[in-house]
């Protein structure tokens, strides 16, 4: 087997299995199976008597999970070529994904101690480990329906930023108006318009935890009014999203019948049969 063949036969590992491969599917679902363990790992690890009890156990799982991903990223870098043959630049088409990017926050937290023994810098590294959790969209490579999700709202983008301008817009109209309406009365609670954006956003999301709320006639008419506004504005990327769905599934499974038909087909015409009476002949 040449190095090419090598690197093809890699590539097609690691590109999301399409049913013709057993092999392949089984490293999708090691992935997969990798992915969850990892994320219920930082779970459990965020109960202070088992992150004592099971240190050792944690911190040998954290790096055989995080040398699994890194041979999977070095593996996509090398295959890059083969996965982009009409790229330019394949390396850099993958290293700028999104996906590669997750992929380099799912394992960066753990290398980054070993560039400095700074404590300064050794608690930002605290605070990076966070990043670890960009291991729950790496499923969106080997998981059919977060595909689906990913192709609506790459069909709806223009109306979904839209949509968020104006829902953005009205935010920042309402913590200006309840600014001016409240700040004179409840100067505390209404500071600025920055600090009466909270305000906005909990009630633009219908959220209301009721830590901040207007006194006055005035601002309460408004906020009132802004309220059944809101929920009208908040309903627009929803619907948008909802119609992407009936867009994109029908062709789904327009396409995923005419596959069936072709195989089916394909089958057929490798079965001989008798011209006369239509019978299956004998191999």
């Amino acid at each position: 087997m040449t190095y090419r063949q090598i690197k093809e036969k890699a590539a097609d590992l690691l590109v999301k299995d399409d049913g013709d491969s057993k092999t392949s599917l089984i490293v999708d679902w090691a992935i997969i199976i990798m992915i969850i363990l990892s994320i219920l790992a930082i779970i459990l690890e965020s109960f202070a008597y088992l992150a004592i009890r099971y240190r050792v156990l944690f911190r040998n799982f954290e790096t055989f999970t995080v040398i699994f991903f890194s041979v999977e990223y070095a593996l996509r870098i090398w295959t890059a070529d083969v996965i982009y043959p009409n790229a330019r630049f394949p390396r850099l088409k993958y290293l700028f994904s999104f996906m590669a990017l997750m992929d380099l926050l799912a394992i960066l937290p753990w290398y980054l101690p070993f560039f400095s023994a700074d404590l300064r810098f050794l608690r930002v590294v605290r605070m990076v480990r966070l990043f670890r959790l960009a291991r729950v969209a790496k499923l969106g490579r080997h998981l059919s329906a977060l595909q689906s999700i990913k192709r609506v709202i790459r069909l709806s983008a223009s109306r979904l930023v839209v949509s968020l301008a104006l829902c953005l817009a009205v935010m920042l109209l309402s913590a200006i108006v309840i600014y001016t309406v409240e700040s004179t009365v409840q100067p505390e609670q209404f500071p600025n318009v920055i600090v009466s954006l909270w305000w906005a956003v909990m009630t633009l999301t219908t959220v209301g935890y009721g830590d901040v709320y207007p006194i006055t006639t005035i601002g309460r008419i408004f906020a009132g009014v802004i309220s059944l506004v809101d929920i009208c504005i908040v309903a627009i990327p929803t619907g948008i999203i909802a119609a992407g769905f009936t867009t994109v599934m029908p062709k789904e499974e327009k396409e995923e019948i005419e596959e069936i038909e072709k195989e089916i087909e394909g089958e057929e015409a490798k079965q001989i049969y008798c011209p006369y009476c239509g019978k299956k002949l004998p191999h």
